[in-house]
């Protein structure tokens, strides 16, 4: 977790590595009561360092420079010669020549990129320290000054009130209701006000409700760990805060540790570091003390920087020691690290509003055009019948009013707000309401391999003995009769072997030991090493590129003492004579079948596979290795290979989503070869050769403008950085793609933020990167984006439905009462019953439109456009026809009532009663084109209901008196359903009509995606 390795986070505004004051929060080091009694023993956290150092949710923009300071600029050590640069405003760089050209847009000269390119002893005279004694004390206080804390500073979260108000501001469809509201309040319809607001309170409230609770259930996965450190000062190993440290001190760190900054390592003993949450390569990364090689100025400097994963001689702040130990020089604090960087660039990033939320601004401005043009409309009615202005504004103002569809926000939000709870029930936290309709428009998914298309462990997929190959990841269950040489493989695996189980029952260690030893378990075979007393032991090197081991076996009669042997192919195949086929037969190891066991090999590498082989003899580890001159007389046994696989499922969603017109891609910091290996495990699609795969390397030597170009046909990118993640985002979204960008460490953070949706891991996933996120997968399955995105076509498609119901009533009442103002007849509603049909409109038919169950052929389409309206051709089609169907036979209704030449309140009563019914016949054929007549049952209840309503105000007394209505008899009712019957049979004819319509559309624009 990020709570274990990151700095402390000052939870104030201000910007500690530029004001390089501490005014406003004390030191950490006033949150622990140990420290100031003994700097050696281990701090102790007091009740308030919770609140202290409580990882805030909110990222903002970064302020602007100090003019003085300026940015990343290290000065010496000396207080003297530091104040005296900061006076004449001098700024000491690394060595970097006037006149050269600055690095390319996606690379960034940082501390660890410059110092990776010095020896030890220059970095050592450039912060004037030691690497045995350290820093002098009396140089801190001025190094802190100039540096400031080791942490990074974010602002406070938003008061309650102006996340509040911000809901209110930013939604122009929010903004025309509450003007609707005020107009309807002063022409004195204060019902109409107040349902209104009501309305807007409810939309308001939820969002901000779930919202807040999404952020609560984030707040629950941070964790408070004491950041401290093992440093050397004045020639004393302390037990500091990590945050007390400042470039020059020596840190000293070994199996466990977090590295607490970013060091220029003096000491590496054995020393690997897992560096996935930074760079996404699955394998630690070996360290040694020497400068990696550069050309350039005195201080090998290159002139486009090497990426992280290649500084073998630093440790970047965050990562985590898998093995061995080591020290080195701060050379990167705070802002200056890596992770500082990240940082910088997700402050930058600003938020953007979801397809949706587009969408219904847009749909706000059309209806404010509506309603102008209605007053418009009528006025001019007035105006050719010399009717009073005032009288005919009043009227078209009304009418303006009852065209705004005061539901829609309130169902959009119920709507989603189920969609969110549906997504929880499949593991999924969502953050923010209109995210969930989101990913329905989503057709670029950005992922990251390691950790969540992969499991981000490396794992034992094949094992080779001469002549025979064993794919380990097909097995169900262990072989009956398993290859003695095979066996003889597994068994040197476990013994050469550190990793081991902790009090979870986890394995833990080496990921290369992890993998040997977890695939024991797929063969039914104990770990080896309990039956094994090891004598003697020589640990794996870089030079040998082995390890080895000796010993006796345990109870046995043989009590000579084995050599067991583990490494790369080459190492251990030079050091062998004979290859095992049994203990009876070891046959010699000629050159032919030493070329065969070496092409197997390269074949197994080149899919992008570590391949581990073993061989035994007979002897002491000091007896066989110090033979020289000539070859020991080692067994070749086999050799096991290994990968961080796919995770179950992964290539199954992967299908369903390009089949769904979504273009996967797969971005990662390993190797290229590696990269198509895995995308070709997972179906992607891949070209043969390197055609779809860019490297962050070409990615550098691209324009903006190139890069857009390109990646239409990219599936792979391969050794990429932060940067680059945030460049090909960009690319995507420029040629106007809704992206989706999915991905668990620090390095995934800045472009989670900048994608259209960001989705990170829950339980492998660092707390950055759930913070930076907008939908956050709970079990880490890749599968649940496929039911995200389901969920959100399916809103789309509801929310679509509703709308059509709610504007085809609308339309219909404002035709009638129109038709009636036109033509100076006699009103077919009176207020009452117009007040009950906007209850009706917006009320719980219409809500119960937003539930409709998801369509099961919904991933067939493609994902709708990003600038695509709402309101479609098809959709003003349907609320046409809807309309047509409840005026035609309204109008049927009221001209045979006024045959008689008067309006009388049975005539009234029919006419109503006639909207009513045909409105409810509009609700229930409103529902979507899949959904049948029974599968959506709130539909039919609220329907149901609806009808007994209107029936009550028919024949109650009390209902009458209120209504203005009479009883009918059976023969008019006769004469409604016979009405309603003609409108169902007619919708039906035009929903399977829009079937037909949409499938060949949908076939069609599928194959413009494919």
């Amino acid at each position: 977790m990020v709570s274990s390795y990151l700095p402390h986070y000052a939870a104030n505004g201000s910007n500690a590595a530029t004001s390089r004051t501490r005014s406003s929060t004390p030191p950490a080091s006033t949150y622990f009561t140990t420290y100031a009694e003994d700097p050696d023993q281990e701090p102790i956290p007091t009740p308030g360092a919770q609140t202290h150092f409580a990882f805030s949710s909110t990222l903002v923009r970064r302020q602007p420079e100090s003019p003085i300071l300026g940015k990343g600029n290290f000065h010496p050590l000396s207080p003297v010669e530091g104040l005296v640069d900061r006076v004449l405003g001098k700024e000491r760089e690394l060595g970097i020549e006037g006149g050269r050209a600055p690095p390319p847009s996606h690379q960034e000269v940082t501390s660890s990129s410059k110092f990776a390119h010095m020896t030890i002893e220059q970095t050592v005279s450039y912060f004037r320290t030691s690497s045995t004694a350290g820093l002098s004390s009396g140089a801190i206080p001025a190094l802190r000054a100039h540096h400031g804390y080791n942490e990074f500073t974010v602002s406070s979260p938003e008061p309650a009130y102006i996340k509040f108000a911000k809901n209110i501001y930013e939604s122009p469809l929010i903004l025309l209701l509450f003007a609707s509201a005020f107009i309807s309040a002063v022409m004195g319809n204060i019902d109409d006000a107040v349902s209104i607001t009501i309305a807007i309170l409810i939309v308001l409230t939820v969002g901000f409700v779930q919202e807040s609770r999404s952020e609560k259930s984030l707040e629950s996965l941070n964790k408070l760990v004491p950041h401290h450190c093992h440093i050397i000062r004045d020639g004393q190993q302390h037990h500091l805060l990590a945050n007390e440290l400042v470039p020059g001190d020596i840190v000293k760190f070994s199996v466990g540790d977090r590295v607490p900054a970013d060091i220029r390592l003096v000491s590496a003993v054995d020393l690997e570091i897992d560096e996935s949450n930074l760079t996404g390569e699955t394998r630690p990364a070996r360290k040694n003390t020497e400068p990696v090689p550069g050309s350039g100025d005195v201080m090998g400097l290159m002139s486009v920087p090497v990426g992280p994963s290649e500084r073998t001689c630093i440790g970047f702040m965050g990562t985590l020691v898998r093995s061995g130990e080591g020290s080195g020089i701060v050379v990167g604090t705070g802002k200056d690290t890596e992770f500082g960087i990240i940082f910088e660039m997700m402050q930058e990033v600003s938020e953007k509003r979801t397809p949706l939320q587009l969408s219904m601004d847009e749909l706000a401005k059309q209806l404010s055009i509506l309603s102008f043009g209605i007053i418009g409309v009528i006025c001019l009615i007035g105006l050719w019948q010399q009717r009073g202005w005032l009288e005919m504004f009043t009227i078209g103002v009304s009418l303006a009013v009852a065209a705004i569809p005061e539901g829609l926000p309130i169902v959009t939000t119920v709507t989603l707000a189920l969609g969110v709870l549906r997504m929880a029930k499949r593991k999924a936290i969502v953050k923010k309401l209109p995210s969930v309709e989101a990913l329905g428009s989503v057709n670029v998914i950005c992922s990251d391999k390691t950790g969540t298309l992969t499991k981000n462990e490396q794992t034992v997929t094949e094992a080779y003995i001469v002549d025979e190959s064993i794919a380990v990841e097909s097995l169900r269950s262990p072989p009956s009769n398993p290859n003695p040489a095979l066996l003889k493989t597994l068994h040197i695996g476990s013994i050469c072997n550190h990793a081991f189980k902790n009090e979870e029952g986890a394995t833990v260690g080496q990921a290369t030991d992890v993998a040997l030893l977890n695939v024991l378990d797929v063969f039914g075979l104990p770990d080896q090493r309990s039956s094994f007393e090891i004598k003697g032991e020589r640990p794996f090197s870089s030079e040998t590129k082995s390890m080895a081991v000796s010993g006796i076996q345990k109870g046995g009669s043989d009590r000579r003492e084995l050599y067991y042997m583990k490494g790369s192919i080459e190492a251990v195949l030079q050091r062998c004579k004979f290859y095992f086929v049994s203990e009876e037969s070891t046959p010699g190891l000629d050159a032919s079948t030493r070329a065969v066991i070496l092409k197997r090999a390269e074949e197994v590498a080149s899919r992008g596979l570590r391949v581990v082989a073993s061989a035994y003899g007979y002897g002491s580890v000091d007896s066989i290795d110090g033979q020289s001159g000539s070859t020991p007389n080692l067994v070749f046994t086999g050799f096991q290979a290994m990968m961080d696989p796919p995770r179950k499922g992964v290539a199954d969603a992967v299908s369903l989503l390009q089949s769904g017109g979504v273009q996967v891609i797969m971005i990662t910091g390993d190797a290229e070869q590696t990269a198509l290996s895995i995308a070709r495990q997972l179906g992607l699609r891949v070209q043969a050769g390197s055609g779809s795969c860019l490297t962050g390397a070409m990615i550098d030597q691209m324009s903006e403008r190139q890069l857009q170009e390109r990646v239409g046909s990219i599936t792979v990118f391969a050794r990429t950085t932060p940067k680059h993640k945030m460049a090909i985002i960009s690319a995507f979204q420029n040629r106007g793609a809704v992206v989706a960008m999915t991905g668990d460490g620090v390095n995934d953070a800045p472009a989670l933020k900048m994608a259209d949706i960001g989705i990170s891991m829950g339980k492998g996933g660092t707390d950055v990167a759930k913070e930076a996120a907008d939908v956050i997968l709970v079990d880490d399955n890749f599968g649940t984006i496929l039911s995200a995105v389901e969920e959100g076509k399916s809103i789309f498609h509801n929310i679509q439905n509703f709308l059509a119901f709610q504007l085809s009533t609308a339309v219909a009442a404002l035709s009638l009462i129109t038709l009636s103002t036109l033509f100076q007849l006699a009103n077919p509603l009176n207020a009452m019953q117009i007040l009950f049909i906007n209850i009706l409109m917006d009320g719980p038919p219409s809500q119960s439109l937003g539930v409709d169950p998801a369509d099961r052929s919904v991933m067939n389409r493609p994902p709708r456009k990003k600038d695509a309206p709402i309101i479609n051709n098809r959709l003003i089609t349907r609320v046409l026809f809807s309309a047509a169907m409840i005026v035609l036979g309204v109008l049927f209704i009221y001209m045979y009532e006024l045959s008689d030449g008067s309006m009388s309140r049975r005539d009234q009563t029919m006419t109503f009663t006639c909207f009513v019914f045909l409105d409810l016949v509009s609700a229930i054929q409103n529902r979507g084109l899949a959904c049948g007549l029974l599968q959506n049952r709130m539909l039919l209840t609220t329907v149901s209901v609806s009808l007994m309503v209107q029936l009550g105000l028919i024949y109650l007394p009390f209902m009458q008196a209120v209504f203005q209505t009479e009883s009918l008899g059976s023969r008019d009712l006769f004469t409604l359903i016979c009405l309603a019957g003609t409108s169902f049979s007619l919708h039906e004819a035009r929903r399977t009509y829009e079937r037909k319509l949409e499938t060949s559309t949908d076939y069609s624009m599928m194959g413009e995606y494919v």
